[in-house]
């Protein structure tokens, strides 16, 4: 099977975001000269890969256009092909001031997003030099994320530019939170819906990031989805399989990824939770918090272990170490707004480990449903230490449990998520868009 050419829009690869995790284990063993991505400049940074994918194209000033006064205060991008620094092996950056960070990301922004022109502010166009490079490359077929208004309309010029099949695909459920932002949220909505709506006119497929946000899109969009979750590498991420299901002298939860600040409400949940049952339990339970930051309020529980990041491939090993994994949500109204339809990728890497997995979430989310559909994971709804408290003591006293939702995972991740198959089904469906359109090109 050939590979068509492909051209990514708004997400460079890498293993530390959603977008760029899963991009990264979709194309893998690509052929690389056959890929090409385009992407803001302040989304590039040393965790960008470079052995999936070299040619990169950031949209600088010249495409990315602040209005005054922003266009003093925000940082000023070059446009044109990304540079690669051969020896380091890594994109040469802008270094970023952290004062100007810190202004922006904790004042400017969301002073504009509240009084609802942070959507006003910029506008995105095709320079002369972006055109003169998409054309050079010339793909068979676009692929493309977004997830903001900015990224949905830059999709839509590109493709009605280049006139090449497009490829869709949502991670997160973003324009249903626009209503919540500021004093304008429901007229941005409209906006974006509409904008939305006329990018997804233009694709020749649509992909979601799971099945109810494929139902759900179906109904709202009127188009098929088809799902495309996070695929994993079998061989590596089972290397060190967890097989039992009894307790050390210690009885260790996991918690590994991001700190937003409703993510720190549910592991402080589980803290507490934990340092009730500390008091009763003749085996002690800590919390280790494999995450970058040590968080302030971590002082004042007992249970918690703070690790910070291990390397990528440590990360089986510290899996299959623990004995439960906890992939909590989190619960404020716009956040399960926004992650309602997600899929956490680290949901099919914790499933081939072999260590149960705890979910604490909202009840009507993706993962709720996926994980109760299936019976891979031990699964919490209610905010509330009580509740959590349960569903962790009835895993800690019935090892039977235990095994049986860890099994179920392991086979759930063989069947759905195995990166071969999952790659295979991913490549025929872009293949098959680029032979139509050679097709039509030769026609």
């Amino acid at each position: 099977m050939n590979y068509p050419k492909v051209l990514i829009l708004n997400q460079p690869f890498n293993n530390v975001s959603g977008g760029g995790i899963t991009l990264s284990n979709l194309f893998k063993g690509w052929k690389k000269d056959h890929l090409a991505a385009v992407c803001l400049g302040n989304l590039f940074n040393e965790k960008t890969q470079l052995d999936i994918c070299d040619k990169y194209y950031q949209l600088g000033h010249k495409e990315h256009v602040w209005n005054f006064p922003l266009n003093l205060m925000k940082r000023k991008y070059p446009s044109g092909p990304l540079k690669i620094d051969r020896k380091k092996k890594n994109v040469e950056t802008i270094k970023k001031s952290p004062l100007r960070v810190t202004l922006l990301n904790e004042y400017i922004n969301p002073a504009l997003n509240w009084l609802g022109v942070l959507n006003w502010a910029s506008s995105i166009q095709l320079s002369p030099e972006l055109k003169e490079w998409l054309t050079e490359f010339n793909p068979d077929v676009i692929y493309a994320q977004a997830q903001r208004r900015e990224a949905v309309v830059f999709c839509t010029l590109v493709q009605r530019y280049l006139k090449k099949p497009m490829v869709f695909h949502m991670m997160d459920d973003w324009i249903e939170v626009l209503p919540g932002y500021g004093l304008m949220g429901g007229y941005w909505h409209k906006v974006v819906d509409k904008e939305f709506r006329e990018m997804l006119s233009t694709c020749d497929r649509h992909f979601s990031i799971s099945e109810p946000m494929a139902l759900a899109y179906k109904e709202r969009y009127g188009y098929t989805f088809s799902t495309y979750h996070n695929p994993i590498e079998l061989e590596f991420w089972s290397k060190s399989q967890r097989n039992s299901y009894d307790f050390g002298d210690k009885i260790q939860i996991l918690y590994a990824g991001r700190m937003g600040l409703g993510i720190q409400s549910s592991l402080e949940t589980m803290a507490k939770c934990l340092d009730e049952l500390n008091k009763e339990l003749k085996t002690p339970v800590e919390l280790v918090l494999q995450v970058g930051k040590r968080p302030e309020w971590v002082d004042k529980y007992n249970c918690i272990v703070h690790r910070g990041f291990v390397p990528y491939e440590e990360l089986p090993d510290r899996f299959s170490e623990a004995d439960f994994l906890f992939l909590p949500y989190d619960f404020t109204p716009s956040a399960n707004a926004f992650i309602k339809y997600s899929m956490p990728t680290k949901a099919s890497e914790y499933m081939i480990c072999g260590t149960p997995v705890l979910v604490f979430a909202p009840e009507d989310t993706a993962l709720v449903t996926y994980a109760q559909d299936h019976q891979w994971a031990q699964v919490v709804t209610k905010n509330e230490v009580q509740a959590l408290r349960d569903g962790l003591m009835e895993l800690i006293n019935n090892k039977e449990m235990r095994q049986r939702i860890s099994e179920a995972a392991i086979k759930l991740a063989e069947e759905r998520h195995d990166a071969n198959k999952v790659r295979k089904q991913f490549k025929e469906e872009l293949s098959e868009l680029g032979a139509l359109e050679n097709k039509v090109n030769q026609a």
